[in-house]
């Protein structure tokens, strides 16, 4: 069967799966993958585990904070992307300082708990506002950049979900973080965030995805910009050698 005899469906099917490879792997990128998750967790991981063997802040904090940098370090050494390490970075050296300023230990986990509480408020103000934030972050991503704002109306309503969804997850997270930080104690609250730092992101990750694959496909705007310029480049060539134009021109 020549391609011109494949059914329509098949190549419709071909389209589906091919856009939502490009999702996949635009998701991935964007939000770290694998490696990414492991750079958010491990600092937390390790700062609880210790502190739940010999209770002493100091030695888990600096543990919690050495290995954050050590994330950083390595991915300087293979010439990764360090923005995952170095935000994971900001956010265990603010917890290390909150904590050490008040003797709580569970004063480690509360500037992550109160940028996580803001982030959900983000998501939810922005979509409301028109201009979703999951949009502002995937659209450099997929090289669409904010033409899904006025160009692609089916696409700025999937990423309007997606940013609900993001919101509400991490809403639903705080409501669940916030009464352990008064009421439990911190080996408690530790064990629980670390808990829940991977499946309401890979919750918030799968819908995004749900979403997005079912949506028109991204304009690539950088591809435009380039056959507009291309295409001015063509236009001044054939001027330019027009027998009335350019340089060839007389008289």
């Amino acid at each position: 069967m020549t391609s011109l005899d494949k059914p329509t469906e098949d190549i419709e099917d071909t389209g589906a799966d091919d856009a939502r490879a490009v999702t996949e792997a635009a998701l991935f990128e964007a939000f770290g993958g694998v490696r990414g998750m492991i750079e958010t967790v491990l600092p937390g991981l390790l700062f609880v585990t210790i502190y739940t063997v010999n209770k002493d802040l100091r030695m888990s904090a600096i543990a919690a904070l050495a290995v954050s940098v050590v994330l950083v370090v390595v991915r300087l050494a293979m010439k990764g992307t360090v923005k995952h390490a170095f935000s994971g970075v900001f956010g265990v050296a603010f917890g290390v300082v909150f904590a050490m300023m008040t003797g709580n230990a569970k004063d480690f986990y509360l500037p992550g708990m109160l940028y996580t509480c803001a982030l959900g408020l983000a998501y939810i103000i922005t979509t409301l506002a028109g201009v979703p934030l999951i949009g502002l972050i995937l659209g450099p991503v997929f090289k669409e950049n904010l033409s899904w704002r006025t160009r692609n109306p089916g696409r700025k309503k999937a990423y309007a979900k997606a940013s609900w969804a993001w919101g509400l997850i991490l809403l639903a997270k705080c409501a669940i973080l916030f009464p352990l930080y008064w009421w439990a104690d911190t080996t408690q609250l530790g064990w629980v965030l670390v808990a829940l730092k991977i499946p309401p992101f890979l919750l918030a990750v799968w819908l995004t995805w749900v979403f997005l694959a079912k949506a028109p496909a991204p304009i690539d705007v950088f591809a435009e910009m380039e056959a507009a310029e291309k295409a001015e480049e063509a236009e001044r060539a054939a001027l330019g050698t027009h027998p009335e134009g350019g340089r060839h021109r007389k008289g």
